[in-house]
């Protein structure tokens, strides 16, 4: 999963949400990436990011649509408020659904894996500290660390490191 945050207390609102991820019924926090500082993507006005990936294993009952459920709901109580006029605007919180397994799924309002996963740098660099070797089941192919190497250095080296 990939978490950010760029309004309020941004290390607290990322430790709140993993606190709640922990806290979902049968799951388990398994790996937490360092914390990086990211410029805003899609929408440059707008201060900067802290991001993270988190690994979470999940009881069988869980489905990506309650995952997405049980996501909105910890965004929403954190003072997530989503403005349609800017999709890429400033947020208190986001959490997205990255990877499910080996799961593909293409539905209107649940895209896995994460349909812009190999685009972001800001993504890639905290998911290939949890889980370099990852496969990425979008039929291009590759690992976590494969698309990380095709993102520009230059993308890249705009992620850099806010906690140890």
């Amino acid at each position: 999963m990939g978490l950010g945050s760029n309004l309020g207390d941004r290390l607290a609102t990322l430790q709140t949400a993993r606190e709640r991820l922990a806290a979902l019924p049968d799951a388990v926090l398994t790996a937490v990436s360092p914390v990086y500082e990211t410029p805003p993507w899609g929408d440059a006005a707008q201060p900067a990011y802290y991001n993270q990936a988190v690994a979470l294993a999940l009881g069988p009952s869980w489905s990506p649509r309650q995952l997405l459920s049980a996501l909105l709901a910890i965004e929403s109580s954190l003072g997530r408020v989503r403005d349609p006029k800017r999709p890429f605007g400033p947020r208190t919180l986001d959490l997205d659904i990255l990877l499910f397994g080996q799961l593909r799924l293409d539905e209107p309002d649940l895209v896995i894996p994460h349909p812009r996963l190999r685009q972001r740098a800001f993504v890639l660099v905290p998911l290939a500290d949890i889980g370099a070797l990852l496969p990425i089941p979008d039929g291009q192919g590759g690992s976590v660390a494969a698309a990380l190497a095709e993102i520009s250095s230059k993308e890249a080296g705009k992620i850099v490191r806010a906690t140890e």
